[in-house]
């Protein structure tokens, strides 16, 4: 038996014992010895990534295990991708998992019903990318979307934002799986089988406009499962509500899927499209990558800061892909192999960083019970590992050198850049914009995280929790440690990855293009003669920032005067918390310069004193920056919706006659319909 049959096997058998273990275990050791099932799980799925990123393919068929159908398997070099980087954060986040539950207790991740949950999650999350027909496709999908959303509501007892949120995840994610049966079923019945084998050969006797349905379908699904525009809005609800290693399994892992399903049906078994196809993603990619980092701007909550930037990153991989498209439609399959590679690297450079972001956000959560910014403050001191971990991770994701992002956002400009000398107008307005997009959002990202660190880690406290946090313990910290190392990797040696990225572009159908060759040290673009070095760029940052210091130093020395009075202070005295910048004060300027975008709300409440009409007793300022899109298009949606509902009430009378007239009539309607054959 090869390794990927054997790993798949070892991983299912791991997360299906996982779930009485969660259940029957007494609570001493549930946390442990879950932790290790699902971390197990991690380790062995991954591996089966890694050895399809190798070279190996493998499929199989389980006749009897789903009725009619059966249960079809397949790994190719594109699924191993995904299952790889599933793999990895599984492993990670479990082991961080283990050492978040020993504080909660009976509690939250810590129930008996979210450790049985845990472990077959983290299984869906690597058996996704296997699947190889509708059914299975579409099983393991749903599974997947059940136990994210148990695992949500694990900490509905604490907090009644807690259901909210995981109501707008549990009719966002099922809107999404309407669409997608929707599309699938078109797909089937027209190429008349349900194995993406039978799909793939039986798109060329396709229609443009069912293909062009079939596209549009799933795509709006499985960007809805990456947090795009417009069907975004249960993520920055559910990833801040969500336990901490739950939202970096989300946000690392499971948001990915929606990329690999749009790869997947897009690119490989449709085989490409008309331009339009990918002007629509690229629209959509591009959209989501700029509104969510202006909204991770203006969030005060860190994790649902954090929530925003994955919706942010997640639409640049998609205006990679989209590119990919685009390129390939006009008969460049090289530069379409370097945009789709761009892409699969900022998603396997995302997981990394954003689980690791996610997990140090856990860790002030558990030290201080507090998310929100303001009344942070003072955690370098407290919490050294921590906000350096977190530092790290906001490297990464603010794409400058050395943090690991940056090589993937420059991999995509370079796909960009190059793109222009295809021919056209089309290219010529939107590569642009896309450049635009991705320069707009870096530098978005930079003010973000440097306001996170900033006024979370570097201020003055700002309340008792942030004075008395403690470090967290030593398995959240190995957790952490192991992502981070992870993400050193990511931005030092990426070039190791060039081999298995030209794969997963083969395995799509780009064969021959090899567009990101593996060269250790280096990554060398082979169709645009481009070649960059990671490493020697962190090295000479190092040494200039080492230089810089030692000068700063120097000169601080000559100039040092000894001196015992105090600075004169203008009799204010010494600085406390509240002269330094909130979260909220240095998000300002950008509020200010996008105000069209976001539509602020503002409020002045003044209370004047009851003697006189011209004295002020107190003014309360209030200023809130809501989803303008949740705003604008689900709430007339839920109103109308409200409406229909109470007018519908009229209807159930409580009469009998009435329903069996219901029902009559019904049935009539129906018989009539059968008849003229609709």
């Amino acid at each position: 038996m090869s390794l990927v049959p054997a790993a798949l096997t070892t991983a299912t058998a791991l997360g299906v014992a996982g779930a009485p273990a969660g259940l029957v275990l007494p609570q001493r050791v549930r946390g442990v010895a879950v932790g290790a099932l699902t971390a197990g799980v991690g380790v062995v799925g991954g591996a089966s990534g890694v050895a399809a990123l190798g070279g190996s393919r493998w499929s199989a068929q389980v006749p009897g295990l789903l009725p009619l159908a059966g249960v079809h398997l397949a790994v190719d070099a594109l699924s191993g991708l995904f299952m790889a980087v599933a793999g990895a954060v599984v492993a990670a986040v479990a082991v961080y998992a283990a050492g978040y539950v020993s504080r909660h207790g009976l509690h939250g991740l810590g129930s008996r019903g979210a450790q049985a949950v845990l472990p077959l999650f983290a299984l869906t999350l690597v058996l996704v990318p296997a699947a190889a027909s509708v059914s299975t496709f579409l099983l393991l999908w749903e599974l997947m979307a059940v136990t994210s959303l148990l695992l949500v509501l694990a900490e509905h007892r604490g907090r009644s934002a807690v259901r909210e949120a995981a109501v707008w995840y549990a009719v966002m994610t099922h809107l999404g799986l309407v669409l997608l049966l929707a599309g699938f079923m078109v797909y089937a019945a027209q190429a008349g089988g349900e194995t993406f084998t039978a799909l793939r050969a039986g798109t060329a006797g396709m229609s443009p406009s069912v293909r062009g349905l079939v596209f549009v379908l799933t795509t709006v699904a499985f960007t809805s499962k990456a947090g795009l525009l417009p069907l975004h809005a249960w993520l920055p609800r559910a990833h801040p509500e969500a336990p901490s290693a739950v939202s970096a399994l989300m946000s690392a892992a499971m948001v990915n899927l929606g990329v690999y399903g749009l790869v997947r049906v897009g690119l490989d078994l449709l085989g490409g499209g008309p331009a339009w196809w990918w002007l629509l993603a690229m629209a959509m990619g591009g959209l989501s990558a700029v509104y969510g980092i202006l909204q991770a701007a203006m969030a005060s909550d860190l994790k649902r800061l954090l929530a925003y930037s994955t919706s942010e990153n997640m639409g640049l991989v998609v205006l990679g892909v989209g590119a990919a498209g685009l390129f390939a439609q006009a008969g460049n399959d090289a530069l379409a192999g370097l945009a789709l590679a761009a892409a699969l690297l900022h998603v396997v450079n995302h997981s990394a960083f954003k689980a690791l972001l996610f997990g140090a956000a856990g860790s002030v959560v558990r030290a201080t019970g507090v998310r929100n910014l303001d009344a942070l403050g003072g955690l370098r001191a407290r919490m050294p590992v921590t906000a350096g971990l977190f530092a790290l991770g906001a490297l990464g994701a603010v794409a400058l050198p050395p943090g690991n992002g940056f090589i993937s956002e420059w991999l995509l400009l370079q796909s960009m850049i190059h793109g222009l000398a295809v021919p056209g107008v089309t290219t010529a307005i939107v590569l642009p914009l896309a450049v635009g997009v991705i320069a707009l959002s870096a530098g978005l990202a930079a003010a973000v995280f440097v306001k996170a660190l900033g006024v979370g880690f570097f201020a003055r406290p700002r309340g008792e929790e942030a004075a008395a946090a403690k470090e967290s313990p030593l398995l959240m910290l190995t957790g952490m440690g192991l992502l981070a190392a992870l993400c050193a990797a990511l931005a030092l040696v990426p070039g190791l990855l060039g081999d298995g990225l030209d794969r997963a572009v083969e395995a799509v159908g780009y064969s021959g293009t090899r567009p990101v060759s593996g060269g250790g040290l280096r990554v060398r673009l082979q169709e645009v003669s481009a070649v960059l070095s990671p490493l020697w760029v962190a090295a000479a940052l190092v040494v200039a920032l080492g230089a810089v210091m030692a000068t700063t130093r120097w000169a601080a020395r000559r100039r040092q005067r000894r001196t015992q009075a105090r600075l004169w202070d203008c009799g204010g005295g010494a600085p406390t918390p509240r002269m330094a910048y909130t979260a909220t004060s240095f998000a300002e300027p950008l509020q200010r310069v996008f105000d069209d975008v976001l539509a602020p709300e503002q409020d002045v409440d003044i209370t004047h004193v009851r003697e006189s009409a011209y004295l002020v007793e107190r003014v309360k300022f209030r200023n809130r920056v809501p989803d303008r899109i949740e705003h604008r298009l689900y709430r007339p949606v839920l109103e109308l919706l409200a409406a229909a509902g109470q007018s519908a009430r009229r209807l159930a009378g409580g009469s009998v006659h009435a329903y069996l007239g219901y029902g009559f009539f019904g049935l009539v309607t129906l018989l009539l319909l059968l008849v003229v054959g609709w």
